[in-house]
Formats: C-alpha cells, sequence, structure tokens
C-alpha cells in the first residue's frame, strides 16, 4: 500500500514536515478555501502542489472535490454545477494529479456527536452515540417525525438524556453536529440547517441515487478522457440520520453504484470505519467482490455497540478484523499488480497532541501516526506470511 496522510492546508497544525516524518509519502488534500460547485482554477491547484513536492511529497489523492447540493437534488443550476465539476477535474488532470475521492452525503459530511470522547487510556475518540443522535434530533433540532427513527427505547434514554443535560452540554452537542467537522459550514445554526434538510423532504433514496447515476454518467467521460479515476466515499455513519437518505452504505448500495456507469473509472474509496459501522457489511468479501473498482483505503476501525452507537477504537481493535482486511487489500494489490494508496483515518488525540486545540478532531498527528505504524507493521507481516 502506498502510505498517505490527510492534510488540510497551511493553516492545518499538522504540518508537511511532521508527514514526511510519519514515513508517508504522500498526501491527501483538497482546495479547502474553494466554495462548493466553484471550478478549481489550474493556478491554484498548483500553488499547492507545489508546496507538497517541496516539502519532498506527492499528491497521491484530492480529498475531496466537493459535490455541490443543486447536484445531489437535481434542481437550480446543477447542469452548471456539473459544468463545473468537469472543468475542475480537466484542470486537475492538467496539473497531474488523476485519483478523486468524493461523497454524495446530503447536507453534512461524517457526522458524530462527541469529537473528544474520554477512553479509559486517556486519549480522547471520534464517538457517535445514538441516544444522543436522539437527542439532537428531538429536542435541538425539533425535527418532524423523528419518532418513526427510532425505538421507544432510544426516545425514552434520550428524553432522559436531555433532562440531566446542561445548557453547556446541549450547546456542545450542537456544535458537535454541526459545526465541529472539516468542511462544514462555519456559521450553520439550527434554522439555517432545517432549512437545508427540508429540500429534502420528497426525496428518497431511489432519487437520490438516480441522481448520483446522472452525475456519475455526466462525470466519468471526462475522467476517461483524462485518465481520472473517482472514488466514492461510503456514508458516515451508514445509516439515515435527521430524516435524510445514506444510499452508500452497504455491499447492496456499492453493486448499485458501479453499475450506475461501467467504467473502471467509476470506482471506491474503501473506508473500513463507514462501512464496518455497518454490522451487515463484510469488509473482507466486499474488498474482494470490488478488487477493481477499489482505488483509495481509508483503513480505521470502530467499535460498534448494541443500539447502533460506535467509536473510534485503536486502528487494529474494534469490531472489524484488520487481519483479514489487509489480507485481502495485499490480495487484491497482487492481482492487479498495483499499491493502493492508503491513509491511516481518525486517530486518536493522545500524548502531546492532547494539548493541540488546534487541530482538527480525529486528525491529530501522533494518533494518525500511531495508526500507520500499526497498519504498516500489519501489512508487513502478512506480506512475509503468505
Amino acid at each position: 500500500m502506498q502510505e498517505t496522510f490527510r492534510w488540510f492546508g497551511v493553516s492545518d497544525s499538522v504540518k508537511l514536515s511532521d508527514i514526511k516524518q510519519a514515513g508517508a509519502t504522500g498526501v491527501v488534500t483538497a482546495l479547502h478555501h474553494v466554495s462548493n460547485g466553484e471550478v478549481w482554477e489550474v493556478e491554484e491547484i498548483q500553488k499547492v502542489k507545489t508546496l507538497i513536492e517541496d516539502a519532498g511529497l506527492v499528491w497521491s489523492f484530492i480529498e475531496s472535490i466537493p459535490i455541490h447540493e443543486n447536484i445531489k437534488l437535481r434542481q437550480g443550476d446543477y447542469l452548471q454545477r456539473i459544468e463545473n465539476y468537469k472543468q475542475s477535474l480537466r484542470n486537475v488532470a492538467a496539473c497531474g494529479i488523476k485519483n478523486v475521492c468524493y461523497n454524495f452525503m446530503p447536507v453534512l459530511d461524517w457526522t458524530r456527536t462527541q469529537l473528544f470522547w474520554k477512553l479509559e487510556d486517556g486519549s480522547t475518540a471520534l464517538r457517535f452515540d445514538k441516544v444522543e443522535m436522539a437527542v439532537f434530533e428531538k429536542f435541538i433540532m425539533e425535527r418532524e417525525g423523528v419518532e418513526e427513527a427510532y425505538t421507544r427505547e432510544i426516545l425514552a434514554l434520550a428524553e432522559k438524556r436531555y433532562a440531566e443535560m446542561s445548557a453547556e452540554d446541549k450547546q456542545a452537542l450542537e456544535d458537535n453536529v454541526l459545526k465541529g467537522l472539516p468542511g462544514t459550514v462555519d456559521d450553520l445554526t439550527i434554522p439555517v440547517f432545517k432549512d437545508m434538510i427540508a429540500q429534502y423532504d420528497n426525496l428518497s433514496h431511489a432519487d437520490l441515487k438516480a441522481n448520483l447515476s446522472f452525475f456519475l454518467n455526466e462525470v466519468i467521460p471526462v475522467c476517461e478522457e483524462n485518465g481520472i479515476v473517482m472514488a466514492i466515499h461510503p456514508d458516515d455513519p451508514p445509516m439515515d440520520i435527521m430524516g435524510l437518505p445514506r444510499i452508500i452504505k452497504s455491499e447492496a448500495d456499492l453493486t448499485d453504484l458501479v453499475n450506475f456507469i461501467d467504467s473502471p473509472s467509476n470506482g471506491i474509496t474503501f473506508c473500513t470505519g463507514s462501512l464496518g459501522a455497518n454490522p451487515d457489511n463484510d469488509l473482507p468479501s466486499m474488498i474482494r467482490k470490488f478488487a477493481d473498482r477499489i482505488h483509495f483505503l481509508h483503513l480505521r476501525n470502530v467499535k460498534r455497540e448494541d443500539d447502533g452507537s460506535f467509536y473510534e477504537d485503536n486502528h487494529l481493535d474494534g469490531s472489524s478484523d484488520m487481519y483479514e482486511v489487509v489480507k485481502a487489500v495485499l490480495e487484491v494489490e497482487k492481482q492487479r499488480n498495483i499499491q493502493l494508496p492508503m491513509r491511516p483515518d481518525h486517530g486518536h488525540q493522545m500524548l502531546s497532541d492532547l494539548e493541540n486545540n488546534k487541530a482538527y478532531a480525529g486528525y491529530t498527528a501522533i494518533g494518525r501516526l500511531r495508526g500507520l505504524a500499526e497498519l504498516r507493521g500489519l501489512a508487513l507481516g502478512i506480506s512475509k506470511s503468505i
């Protein structure tokens, strides 16, 4: 596997020199200052590429060129937004970058209820708590129809939890869901968020899949012309939340995805954390099934709980068998005679990073360094034994 690290640009507290010292050779980043739906200009792409190369690294994968909400909804100026996306693809290819990760999650990117959940060893982790999500939806967001999305047991626990929360606790939960994640709008408020959610009121899972298919049939020919691969990231968490449909969460969904347009350019970012949070997913089997469509790997592990909650565990611990996952990856690489770009994902905040208040939750240096080292050792051990 080609080892990479995600980097959020010059404002990131994790520097390119840190990434190089971690032993990674590739960087995963984006033009974070460009608004969703606007064209990525060659000059701006080249500036970031030069920074990375001057640090002795390569820009391995773009994560991501975000997809405008109008494209997901197929409304308003969506056709112009698709044309902008096509031009961005041509421009990144002109700069020699041919790998693009993206997602099709409505409104928000990945969602957690706690960003710094304290673990027994004193480090902190990202956590999705099903009861707290119900608290957010029912009592903070006051979403209509929330009773249909949760069991009576979860709703009863949510009512009790809400009654015990201080004003600070409630604000922290709101901030974690709306403001705590990379790429989220800084000033996203509950009224604005409810308006954004409302746009999807009459959009079914089938409708959203049809809109994804339409988008891919527009952009994949451009990818083919320019030697680009697109790699969709699964939905995180892999379940409907806030009344929004999630359409890339299972083996069946990925089968639909690759059938939308039959092209090697239409591929997958195989995230073992997102897919691993769904207990129905057999990750090693899925890696082998979609062997020729996997272009990018996000390797992490989550610990699932019985009520649907989960938290980010150590990379080799948790509910997924990472030995079997990495073994399947190495088999695919041998079969295809390639090295797939891989990045360790959502590391714990630990050691001196506990004092770093500027790093993105899940993207501190040392937790990902530990994860990368563990994955590197696991891959070496497997490769030497098969």
